[in-house]
C-alpha cells in the first residue's frame, strides 16, 4: 500500500500538471546571468535536437525523495554536472517514452514502477542545441537505484523538505565562457545544482509549493 505522502503527491501532480505552468518565468530565477532573456530558454523557433528527462519522486527514509545523477567527469557534454536522468530521443519515440527509457538505463528503474503525471515546461540549452522536455513521475515504493557506470558517476537523492527550503538557493560569481558571471544554484548536500537542471528544478519546486497538503507531504 503506497504511503500517504506519495499518494497525496500523485493526486496533486495529476491535477496540477494539466493546468498552465509557471514556465520561463520560474526557470529564469535559476538561470545564469548570461541566460536571463526569456527567448534564450524557450524552444519556439529553435532548430534543435530533442531530449527528455525524468524528475522522479519516491518514498525513502521517512521523506519523499527526488532522484538526481552526477554525470561522469570524462563525458563530452555536461561532464561532472548534476542532472535528472535523461537523454536524446530516439527516432519515432514518444518523448515520454524517452524519459522512461533513459531512467531505466541510467538508474535501473523499470518503467513499470513509474507513474508519469505530466510534463514541465520544455527548455532550450544553447551550448548543446538540445530542446529538453522534463517529465514528472513517481514510484509508490522505495526503489533500488543502480547507476549505469558508462554515464553516471553517482546517484543522489534530495528530500522534498530540502528542496522546499529557500536557503538552498544561492548565487555566486563563476568564470564561464571567458567571463565573470553570477550563477544561481541549489546547494543540495554540498552539491551545486545549476544550469538547465536548476532551471527545470525551479519550476518543479514552485509547482510543488502550491500543494494544499504541503505540510503532510514534507512530513
Amino acid at each position: 500500500m503506497p504511503s500517504m505522502p506519495i499518494t497525496l503527491l500523485r493526486s496533486f501532480l495529476n491535477e496540477r500538471l494539466r493546468q498552465p505552468l509557471p514556465g520561463t518565468e520560474a526557470q529564469l530565477r535559476m538561470a545564469p546571468e548570461y541566460r536571463m532573456k526569456p527567448e534564450d530558454a524557450q524552444i519556439e523557433g529553435k532548430d534543435c535536437l530533442e531530449a527528455a528527462v525524468l524528475a522522479l519522486f519516491f518514498p525513502a527514509d521517512n521523506h519523499l525523495q527526488l532522484v538526481l545523477t552526477r554525470r561522469r567527469a570524462d563525458l563530452t557534454d555536461h561532464a561532472g554536472q548534476v542532472s535528472f536522468p535523461g537523454g536524446r530521443r530516439e527516432p519515432e519515440e514518444p518523448l515520454s517514452q524517452t524519459a522512461l527509457r533513459e531512467a531505466h538505463e541510467e538508474i535501473g528503474v523499470h518503467p513499470s514502477l513509474i507513474e508519469l503525471h505530466g510534463r514541465l515546461s520544455p527548455l532550450y540549452i544553447p551550448p548543446t542545441g538540445f530542446c529538453v522536455f522534463p517529465f514528472v513521475g513517481t514510484a509508490a515504493e522505495p526503489l533500488q537505484l543502480t547507476p549505469d557506470r558508462r554515464e553516471v558517476a553517482e546517484i543522489m537523492t534530495a528530500p522534498l523538505p530540502t528542496l522546499l527550503d529557500e536557503s538552498i538557493c544561492k548565487r555566486e560569481p563563476w568564470d564561464l565562457n571567458g567571463a565573470r558571471v553570477q550563477v544561481p544554484y541549489f546547494d543540495i548536500s554540498g552539491c551545486k545544482v545549476w544550469g538547465a537542471t536548476a532551471m527545470m528544478l525551479a519550476e518543479l519546486v514552485e509547482i510543488t509549493r502550491e500543494a494544499p497538503d504541503i505540510s503532510r507531504l514534507v512530513g
